[in-house]
């Protein structure tokens, strides 16, 4: 079973496809659960070696992600607009259980791309950064409204910025923002304050930007929150993939995997690859994929 071309707003090139399809060995009549469907592209590779629609569980909690994948919800799969904490929470409740699970923690190039939705100061934009719009925190809330040092430690828990008390000073002292580019430009004058005239190839507002975004969508919580639940979706034989982009949600993932599979008689889980598999190596003609790392586990052990 095949998808229509995607239209063209929905074109988004997924991250490491080949070797995450490897990793989760998709069989036909076999039940997926995509805990972060974007915009399909992971699935679209499964629906084809699964064939059939229904098997298929896709969750988002991006409502232009699940207008996105109303393509699979006319092939029969269950699209669930949520986050994937309260999705596992819910799913694992109902004792369901799925040959394969699928979590890339990535942001898709439509979301960001899509200037009103301010996740980038590529383009000049209203500040949000939240992946539910429903969501009450914004990136414009804790910008304009949070105190210097709860700024900065955001900036230093999330993105390791040697230079976040500082930056958080000049977010707090330079208020109100609106926009992306202004915010950049803030960030930009209080790093090279420092450096003076050295340059890097990143900008300056990066991290920061990065860090931003994981404190509005509660990333790393979330994370920590659901993989402990994640063996329990999985039937003996399931496989779990997992994709991180980010050295602390990498680590989380590491250490969670690392404790499932090192228990002896008590492993739920055994390691499908020893190392991660790096994007830059094997995905390195996609941008999107130079910071990507894949690990996958499989089920042992009820």
């Amino acid at each position: 079973m095949t998808l229509n071309k995607y239209p063209p707003h929905q074109l988004h090139k997924p991250v490491l496809l080949k070797q995450a399809t490897i990793l989760l060995k998709p069989i036909k009549g076999e039940k997926y659960l995509d805990l972060t469907a974007g915009f399909g592209g992971h699935a679209k590779e499964v629906l084809e070696k699964v064939g059939n629609g229904k098997n298929l569980t896709l969750v988002d909690r991006d409502l232009v992600a699940i207008s996105a994948l109303d393509s699979f919800r006319k092939l029969g799969a269950e699209v669930i607009h949520d986050s994937f904490y309260a999705a596992v929470t819910k799913l694992r409740k109902e004792n369901r259980t799925f040959d394969m699970v699928m979590l890339d923690l990535g942001v898709s190039s439509p979301q960001l791309d899509s200037p009103e939705r301010g996740f980038s100061f590529s383009r000049n934009s209203k500040l949000d950064m939240r992946m539910d719009a429903s969501q009450k925190l914004s990136a414009l809330e804790i910008v304009n409204e949070w105190p210097v040092d709860k700024i900065a430690s955001i900036i230093q828990n999330y993105s390791e910025d040697p230079f976040a008390r500082a930056i958080a000073r000049a977010i707090v002292d330079s208020r109100p923002h609106e926009s992306t580019k202004r915010l950049a430009d803030v960030i930009s004058r209080a790093v090279r304050s420092r450096v003076g005239g050295s340059r890097s190839r990143i900008h300056p507002a990066t991290r920061t930007f990065q860090a931003l975004r994981i404190a509005v969508n509660d990333e790393l919580g979330q994370l920590e929150k659901t993989l402990p639940m994640l063996p329990d979706l999985m039937k003996i034989g399931g496989r779990l993939v997992i994709i991180s982009f980010h050295s602390l949600e990498d680590r989380i993932a590491k250490n969670f995997l690392q404790e499932e599979s090192s228990s002896g008689y008590e492993s739920r889980l055994k390691l499908l690859a020893k190392r991660p598999i790096s994007g830059s190596e094997y995905d390195a003609s996609n941008p999107r994929a130079r910071s990507a790392k894949l690990r996958g586990a499989v089920k042992i052990k009820t």
